[in-house]
């Protein structure tokens, strides 16, 4: 009878011992469990961190452009004009039959290129792509010049040189004032004493012109 208490005792004590190991494997399978999820959050977090900086570089994978729109707007008008006095001084150069107006198309080639190199630079750093054809306004002005020749041409293109350069002025002096991009605002306070000394010398050739 002895031995059968015994026996009963040592088989329920390996049994309770069992059940205690099958906790502790319990609780270590909980607990891989867990950390595995944990690990799983931490990479799924750095995934969407990651999309989140990929998207402030934009999608050309340049610096997005934080200028206002009034900045912008100038920007892109000071592009296009650059581009249209260059492609008029050209012009001047080759179909202008006063010499005055031939030097006065060769400046505005020079000149213009530099500024419009200085633009192209400050856009680049700025996020900004240029526009790279001209408007509707100034390809029309283009066709008209193309169609005319020696004196006639000499007028009409000096008298073109003049408006463009009072408006060019006047926006170049306000974007020097109240451009809210620093860079952008100097930039145009540089170029402006070229830009009055343009108009002026295009009054002169004008009123030179017979």
């Amino acid at each position: 009878m002895k031995k059968w208490v015994s026996l009963l005792s040592a088989v329920m004590l390996t049994a309770a011992l069992g059940a205690c190991k099958n906790e502790e494997s319990t609780s270590t399978t909980d607990a891989t469990s867990t950390t595995s999820e944990a690990t799983a959050t931490t990479d799924t977090s750095n995934t969407m961190m990651t999309d989140s900086s990929a998207t402030t570089t934009g999608s050309t994978g340049g610096t997005v452009s934080n200028m206002s729109d009034a900045d912008k707007e100038f920007v892109n008008k000071a592009a296009i004009g650059g581009m249209a006095e260059v492609q008029m001084g050209n012009l001047a150069t080759q179909k202008a039959s006063n010499a005055a107006v031939k030097a006065f198309g060769q400046r505005m080639v020079s000149d213009h290129s530099k500024a419009n190199d200085e633009l192209k630079s400050l856009a680049t750093t700025k996020g900004l792509a240029l526009p790279t054809d001209l408007d509707a306004d100034h390809k029309g002005a283009m066709d008209h010049l193309s169609a005319l020749s020696g004196a006639e041409f000499d007028k009409a293109y000096m008298k073109h040189m003049v408006e463009d350069h009072e408006k060019d002025v006047s926006e170049f002096e306000k974007a020097s004032q109240s451009a809210q991009d620093a860079d952008l605002k100097g930039w145009a306070a540089k170029t402006l004493p070229t830009l009055q000394d343009h108009l002026k010398q295009a009054k002169s050739t004008q009123s030179g012109l017979k």
